[in-house]
C-alpha cells in the first residue's frame, strides 16, 4: 500500500440569505403516550444541548427552519428527528430492548465494601434529577469502612463544562464528572522520593459547605519520567473524518492540535494515521518522527465527509499497532472524534466489547473529544474506561497545547496501570463518609457482578480525592484537646508497572491531624472549591445551602495568581452565577404564569 492515500471528498451547504430565529416547540411521550420528562435534545447544528421539562415540552429557538435533533433518554432508543418550526412536533420513544451481549462487565469508579446492591439502588431510584450518575451518599464507617476508588487521569468534564457555560447554556448534570475536574488543575503535585513511585499527603480539614463536617482530601502524586529516558514511541492517530467532523471546532482544531504534538517527537518515535468517514484507509504508514514534515503533510490533507465507521476505524488502528508494537516501547492509539458512530457498532455495550479485546495488549489508549454532546461523551468515555486510556476534552487550541504539548508525558507515557486506592477508615474518628465525585452509572450498581477497576496514572500526574466526613465525639474531643493517638484511615494503592502483570501495593497511613479551612494549603482550599462548583452543577442536595458568591470567594482567595487555568476557573464561576440565577428567575416567572 502507498504511504499516502488521497482522499478527496467534496460536500456543498446552503446558507440563507438573511439571518432569522425560529421558534421549535414539542412534546416528548413512551409508546403508552406517558409525559418523557428531563429528556436530552441535542441539536445536532450547534452541540448544544436541551432538555424536555415537567410536562415533557420543551421550546427551542434555532437560525434554521428544519432542523435536527436527538432525542435520547436512559432505557429507551435514540431518536434522530428533523424537526420544522410550522409544526408542533410529537416525539415518541421507544422502551430499548434488554440484551445479553457477552461483554467484559462494566467496571465501578468507587466501591464501598459489602454494601449491599439494593441499598445503592435505592440511592438512584430516590433521586428524580440525575438519570445517569448516582451521587455517593453517606455509609457508616463502623459497618462500611472500606471503599475503593479507581484512578485515571481522565480529565475531560472540566472542559467540557467550560464549553457549555462559555457558550450560555446550563451544564447537564451527567457531564459533571467532580473527578476529573479536580485532576484538570493537577493540584499540590509533589515528586516522590527518588525510590518511590508515589506520594500521598492526606488532610483533615472542616467543611466548607457544612459546618458539622469534616473534608478529608488525598492527594496522590505520580513518578516524573526523565525525558531523557523516554521508551520510543509508536503512536497511531485514528482519526474521525466523517461529515460530522468538518465544523471548525471538530477536524481543523484537531488538525492543530496534532501538529503541536508531531512537533515533540523524536527520531527513535514513530507514527501513523489511519482514517475513517467518507474512506476508511491508512493515511501514512508507520513514519520517523524525524520526517515531521512528511507527517504534517498528511494532516494537513484530511478532510471531512461521509458517515462514520467507527468500529472499523478502531480494528484498523489496533491491527496496525499490533503488526508494527515496540517491545519495550510505549504503543498508544490516539483517538480523535466527535464520538458520533453510525454505522456499524453504536451502543456502548458494543463499544465495551469491541475494546475490551485490546486490553491486555500492551496498546494504550488515548481518546481526544471534540464538539459533542453528552451522549457523544458517554461513548468516547466508555472507550477510555474500557481501553486502558485516558480521555481529553479538546475545545480550543489552547486546551490542545495544554494536553499534548505542556502535560505531553502526563497524557501519553504511563508510569502506573490499573490503579485504584482502597481508603479503610477508622470508625473510632468516623462516624459517616461519603466520597465526593467517582460517581457510577446506575446500571453498573444495579449490576451484582460488576467490581472495581484502576484506570493508568501518567508521568506527573497528580490527583485528589475528597471525602466529607460526620466525624465521631472521639474526633471532636480529638480536636478539642489535641489528643488523638491512631491513624484516621489507611490507604492501599494497588497498581502494575506498565507491561507487568505483578500487583504491588503502596501502603499510606494517613495521621488523626486536624487543620482549619484557613490554614491548610492555597491548592486544598482551590480542591474544596471545585468541588463545591461540581455540587452546586449537579444541584447536589449536599451543598443545598451553598451560594454562588460562597464559591467564588473561596475560588478567588485560593487560586494561584501565576496560573492561568486557576484564573479562569474563577471567572467561569462568575459566568455560571449569571446564567444559573437568570435561569432559575426564568423558571419562577414561568411558574408564576402558568398558575394564573
Amino acid at each position: 500500500m502507498k504511504p499516502l492515500i488521497s482522499i478527496a471528498i467534496f460536500f456543498y451547504f446552503i446558507s440563507p440569505v438573511f439571518s432569522q430565529d425560529y421558534y421549535i416547540r414539542g412534546e416528548t411521550r413512551d409508546e403508552a403516550g406517558n409525559i418523557l420528562q428531563n429528556v436530552k435534545i441535542l441539536q445536532q447544528t450547534t452541540g448544544l444541548i436541551f432538555r424536555s421539562g415537567s410536562y415533557g415540552t420543551f421550546g427551542i429557538t434555532t437560525k434554521n427552519k428544519p432542523d435536527t435533533f436527538l432525542f435520547s433518554l436512559d432505557g429507551f432508543r435514540s431518536e434522530r428527528v428533523v424537526v420544522n418550526s410550522e409544526e408542533y412536533v410529537k416525539v415518541q420513544l421507544k422502551i430499548a430492548p434488554t440484551t445479553n451481549i457477552n461483554v467484559k462487565k462494566d467496571k465501578l469508579s468507587s466501591l464501598t465494601k459489602d454494601l449491599s446492591r439494593e441499598v445503592q439502588r435505592k440511592w438512584f431510584t430516590a433521586d428524580e434529577t440525575y438519570t445517569s450518575l448516582l451521587e455517593n451518599q453517606f455509609v457508616k464507617a463502623d459497618k462500611f469502612p472500606l471503599t475503593g476508588i479507581s484512578l485515571n487521569i481522565d480529565r475531560a468534564s472540566y472542559s467540557n463544562i467550560r464549553r457549555f457555560i462559555s457558550q450560555g447554556a446550563l451544564v447537564p448534570p451527567d457531564a459533571v464528572r467532580i473527578e476529573e475536574m479536580l485532576n484538570y488543575f493537577n493540584l499540590g503535585y509533589r515528586q516522590p522520593d527518588a525510590d518511590k513511585i508515589f506520594h500521598i499527603k492526606s488532610t483533615l480539614t472542616s467543611c466548607p459547605w457544612n459546618n458539622d463536617n469534616q473534608l478529608f482530601l488525598v492527594n496522590l502524586s505520580a513518578q516524573k519520567i526523565n525525558t531523557d529516558l523516554l521508551p520510543p514511541t509508536h503512536l497511531v492517530f485514528l482519526i474521525d473524518v466523517s461529515g460530522s467532523m468538518e465544523i471548525t471546532n471538530r477536524l481543523p482544531l484537531l488538525k492543530s492540535a496534532f501538529r503541536l504534538l508531531v512537533n515533540n517527537l523524536r527520531e527513535q518515535d514513530t507514527v501513523s494515521i489511519v482514517v475513517y468517514g467518507g474512506a476508511l484507509g491508512i493515511m501514512l504508514q508507520p513514519t520517523s518522527g524525524n520526517e515531521k514534515a512528511k507527517i504534517i503533510k498528511a494532516i494537513d490533507e484530511l478532510a471531512a465527509g461521509g458517515s462514520t465507521p467507527g468500529e472499523a476505524g478502531i480494528r484498523t488502528a489496533y491491527g496496525l499497532a499490533k503488526h508494527h508494537f515496540i517491545k519495550d516501547g510505549n504503543n498508544r492509539v490516539i483517538l480523535a472524534t466527535d464520538g458520533d458512530f453510525n454505522v456499524g457498532l453504536k451502543t456502548e455495550d458494543e463499544l465495551d466489547q469491541l475494546i475490551s479485546q485490546h486490553r491486555e495488549s500492551g496498546i494504550y489508549l488515548t481518546c481526544l473529544g471534540v464538539g459533542m454532546g453528552n451522549l457523544k461523551d458517554s461513548k468516547i468515555h466508555t472507550l477510555a474506561t474500557k481501553g486502558n486510556g485516558n480521555y481529553a476534552y479538546i475545545d480550543s487550541y489552547t486546551e490542545a497545547e495544554k494536553v499534548l504539548l505542556k502535560e505531553f508525558t502526563q497524557t501519553l507515557y504511563t508510569v502506573a496501570d490499573k490503579v485504584f486506592m482502597n481508603v479503610n477508615f477508622n470508625a473510632e474518628f468516623v462516624k459517616e463518609y461519603r466520597l465526593v465525585g467517582f460517581d457510577n452509572k446506575a446500571g453498573e450498581i444495579a449490576d451484582s457482578l460488576t467490581n472495581i477497576e484502576g484506570g493508568e496514572i501518567g508521568s506527573g500526574f497528580s490527583m485528589t480525592a475528597v471525602f466529607e466526613i460526620i466525624p465521631t465525639e472521639k474526633n471532636n474531643s480529638a480536636i478539642q484537646t489535641g489528643l488523638a493517638s491512631g491513624n484516621l484511615a489507611d490507604l492501599n494503592v494497588e497498581y502494575s508497572l506498565p507491561a507487568d502483570t505483578i500487583r504491588r501495593l503502596f501502603p499510606y497511613g494517613c495521621d488523626f491531624r486536624f487543620s482549619r479551612f484557613k490554614e491548610i494549603d492555597k491548592c486544598q482550599r482551590f480542591s474544596a472549591a471545585v468541588a463545591m462548583f461540581g455540587s452546586k452543577l449537579r444541584a447536589s442536595p449536599f451543598t443545598k445551602n451553598v451560594e454562588w458568591n460562597d464559591i467564588i470567594s473561596m475560588a478567588n482567595s485560593s487560586a494561584d495568581a501565576n496560573d492561568i487555568q486557576q484564573k479562569e476557573f474563577v471567572s467561569i464561576v462568575e459566568k455560571a452565577k449569571g446564567l444559573y440565577i437568570k435561569s432559575k428567575k426564568k423558571k419562577k416567572r414561568s411558574k408564576k404564569e402558568e398558575g394564573e
